[in-house]
């Protein structure tokens, strides 16, 4: 039976923001961080173009609180009249604030080996290396750019899951790609996804 290389990261913030789709203009955000969303927070610590790190679940280690959160837009989505122009309009969001989670994940192959040796476990050592030395492909989030860490590293003794929080989610963006590396924008969704005892599993 060929070895599972599995990963685990810890991060907290003050804020973040994983968008649902279906919340419009004013984006809302799920109570915690979707497959795709954990999926990036993994690559942003290590990757590999031959293999990748798929979430396995999700716990929610601090009680859920939503805040309102406005913010400057600039960018291309204007209206027409204004796109180009010096001005932006303010942009209106629901964030969570003060969050806590743990990933799990499992390394799987994305393509061959370039080299012929064991490209999985190097994506684990490299992982768990730079995981230990704080070090990162790229800066970590929480959603939203702008939403940075405070911690991200391994496992605190002192952090616990909030096993009191049982909720279910009506539909959740499950992920965005139709492949895990290199995909094509065909986002898929899940039905009544359940948080039990603070955990959230990817693969139901």
């Amino acid at each position: 039976m060929a070895s599972k290389y599995e990963v685990q990261l810890e991060i907290a913030g003050p804020a973040a923001m994983f968008t649902r789709p279906d919340s419009g203009a004013a984006f809302v955000s799920y109570p915690a961080p979707t497959y795709s969303a954990s999926k990036g927070i993994f690559e942003s610590v290590a990757r590999l173009k031959s293999a990748y790190i798929s979430p396995l679940r999700v716990e929610i280690c601090r009680q859920i609180q939503f805040q309102r959160y406005t913010t400057n837009y600039g960018g291309p989505l204007r209206h027409p009249s204004e796109a180009g122009g010096p001005n932006s309009f303010q942009h209106h969001a629901v964030i969570l604030a003060d969050v806590c989670y743990r990933l799990y994940g499992v390394i799987e192959e994305a393509a061959p080996s370039p080299t012929g040796l064991n490209h999985l476990h190097a994506l684990q050592e490299m992982f768990n290396r730079r995981l230990a030395n704080g070090q990162c492909y790229s800066m970590p989030c929480l959603g939203w750019r702008e939403f940075v860490p405070t911690y991200v590293g391994p496992f605190r003794p002192e952090t616990q899951v909030n096993s009191s929080l049982d909720l279910e989610i009506p539909s959740m963006l499950h992920h965005v790609f139709d492949k895990p590396v290199a995909g094509k924008h065909a986002p898929e969704f899940r039905r009544n996804a359940r948080v039990t005892r603070g955990v959230l599993s990817y693969a139901e």
